[in-house]
């Protein structure tokens, strides 16, 4: 595999489209949706983890592309478009996407263990730091031979940090809460196999990033004068492969365990009224979701070319910020001491700077 191929590919906008403060605020409302995808799930009744997080994988991975790819690709295109998309980048970015798939369920349990707050900064700080640095490694970037290489290095190992100081702030929770106010303020508190599944979740998370490297002909195509899509619009195609992808590990995995755990029958039990009330949330919990990737897309086509390497980090780092919003105002850290929040603040405002290092360069 040609990695420079997805590299190179991509259209670069015209300077008269590029604005830098608009691009960061389209990003910013994607992370709105991001940071509050899990709210939803808390009013989800009787049914099983498993059953409630594929359901919303329906709305996300399924719905939601293909009706937004639909209806912003011009004149109904959009069959014909992906029939004529390389083969090659479609087929790479579903087995990216299927890998972000075994990063997307460990992150669900990753937010189930710590919460809100504590799960996404972590998780999605190694996703941060991993989808920044993948796409150039593999593309056979030196990143020692340039500032800006040596940079995104230095703005990586300051992430490391962030998220070592946030996992401290999480051990002193853990230390001075009782069981009774863990279980409080994070159902199934457990902070050990939460960080493990945490960070396993940030890594396999950053292959989204790749997926949409390896994507990048489709969107090419949807530029070109055939198709003529808005630049904002150019990620949508893409989409559908990666999140078909990583719906496809998601969905044997949630299967598995319904059978498992005798769940499988709560699509079809509790009563319509508990399976519309379900349906209505887990599928509005997806198509929040799904807005950080929508408006992901329609940042980076407002971002010079020289952002655009580092705009998964931008998108990251709004989710941590907002994401710990959450943590406060569903009252995750209530009860923990002023030296806990002092880490947890500074964990956090280490880990959103150092993704912001590399733009000195």
């Amino acid at each position: 595999m040609s990695s420079r191929k997805f590299i190179n590919c991509e259209s670069v906008p015209n300077e008269s489209e590029m604005n830098p403060i608009a691009g960061i605020l389209l990003i910013a409302l994607g992370s709105i949706g991001a940071a509050s995808f899990y709210v939803p799930f808390k009013k989800v009744k009787q049914w099983a983890w498993e059953s409630y997080w594929i359901v919303q994988g329906v709305a996300a991975w399924l719905i939601a592309p293909w009706l937004i790819a639909f209806f912003t690709i011009p004149d109904g295109n959009l069959l014909q478009l992906l029939s004529e998309a390389p083969a090659r980048a479609k087929l790479w970015a579903m087995f990216f996407g299927a890998l972000w798939g075994v990063g997307g369920l460990t992150f669900g349990l990753s937010i189930r263990y710590l919460g809100v707050a504590l799960g996404q900064s972590i998780a999605l700080g190694f996703c941060a730091a991993f989808g920044t640095l993948i796409p150039p490694i593999v593309a056979g970037g030196e990143l020692f031979a340039t500032r800006a290489g040596i940079l995104t290095i230095i703005g990586v190992a300051v992430c490391i940090a962030g998220i070592a100081i946030i996992g401290y702030a999480g051990s002193l929770k853990n230390k001075g809460l009782s069981e009774e106010e863990r279980k409080r303020a994070v159902k199934e508190f457990a902070l050990k196999k939460g960080l493990i599944i945490a960070i396993f979740a940030g890594i396999m998370s950053a292959c989204f990033s790749f997926g949409l490297e390896a994507g990048k002909p489709i969107g090419a195509l949807a530029l070109g004068e055939k198709y003529h899509t808005n630049p904002l619009f150019h990620d949508n195609p893409i989409l559908i492969f990666v999140l078909l992808g990583g719906f496809i590990t998601n969905l044997a995995y949630c299967l598995y365990l319904n059978i498992r755990n005798g769940t499988i029958r709560d699509y079809i039990t509790g009563g319509s009224g508990v399976i519309l009330n379900n349906i209505l949330f887990t599928f509005l919990a997806g198509f929040l979701w799904f807005m950080q990737f929508q408006f992901f897309g329609m940042g980076k086509s407002k971002l010079p070319e020289s952002m655009l390497p580092y705009a998964w980090s931008i998108l990251m780092a709004l989710n941590i910020s907002f994401s710990n919003i959450w943590g406060i105002i569903l009252q995750e850290w209530k009860g923990t001491g002023k030296r806990t929040i002092a880490f947890l603040v500074t964990g956090i405002i280490i880990l959103i700077l150092s993704t912001f290092i590399v733009k000195i360069a």
